[in-house]
């Protein structure tokens, strides 16, 4: 068996993958409560946002994990499209889960079969992703294990979703933010020690791409992407700030001679 090395950089991928992890929980419970304030296009511009948001922080936090990631005896590269394709599950199926809670009339239900969704979009992007590592030898996994990572997943992505229904001050979504991240992470972590690889030495050249040469600049650019968003987010008034911005003009016109 090969030694598996979840931090070969030490604690910088581990904090970082929570941060983005953390941001794109705070963008999407953000989006979403945006959303059930408004209706028509708008409510659904806001969940779309929710989740390239979500989707986009949970890839990324998990390929920011990975460049940590290494194993004795083999080097590591990623297969391009099923990498691309684990992000494009991830912002699809999540946002699923989104639209159900914002679509819902029955709040539990739409909690429910919304915290379902999510949940198996995030562990299914995971392990997808890893699905795209090659190495030489072969990945194991300990079943327990993998069912526990899928319902941490599951419960996360629930509780996250109640806290965007239920939750408004900025202090507390802020605050579920960071759980969610929390629970992400663990997820991840989870699903990392369910491996096992069996080394099988070659010097074949391993197909795929090596993390720096594409995950890397890949995960820049939706950390990028992440931070921009956060701040139009930020920026832009809510429902309550442009009635109460209309109530004042109408005010003021009254008011004028």
């Amino acid at each position: 068996m090969g030694h598996l090395d979840h931090a070969a950089f030490g604690w910088l991928t581990p904090v970082l993958s929570y941060v983005m992890a953390a941001i794109g929980s705070a963008l999407g419970l953000r989006c979403t409560l945006r959303a059930l304030e408004t209706s028509g296009r708008s409510r659904r511009n806001w969940l779309i946002t929710a989740a390239t948001a979500l989707g986009t922080g949970i890839w990324t936090m998990h390929f920011v994990a990975m460049l940590g990631f290494g194993v004795s005896g083999t080097d590591i590269h990623y297969n391009v499209p099923l990498t691309l394709l684990s992000l494009l599950v991830a912002v699809l199926v999540v946002g699923a889960g989104v639209f159900a809670v914002g679509y819902g009339h029955d709040r539990v239900r739409a909690l429910l079969t919304g915290g379902l969704t999510t949940g198996l979009g995030v562990a299914s992007m995971h392990y997808l992703g890893m699905a795209a590592l090659r190495l030489h030898g072969t990945v194991h996994y300990d079943p327990l294990l993998v069912g526990l990572s899928v319902l941490i997943a599951v419960i996360a992505a629930t509780a996250a979703l109640w806290a965007a229904l239920n939750i408004e001050a900025p202090i507390a979504v802020a605050g579920a933010s960071l759980v969610m991240g929390l629970a992400v992470s663990s997820m991840h972590y989870t699903g990392m020690f369910a491996v096992s690889v069996q080394v099988a030495p070659s010097r074949d050249v391993l197909p795929g791409a090596t993390a720096m040469q594409f995950i890397f600049p890949l995960a820049v650019g939706l950390g990028s992407y992440l931070f921009v968003t956060s701040a139009f987010v930020a920026l832009s008034p809510t429902a309550r700030e442009r009635a109460a911005y209309a109530a004042a003009e109408r005010l003021t016109e009254s008011a004028a001679p």
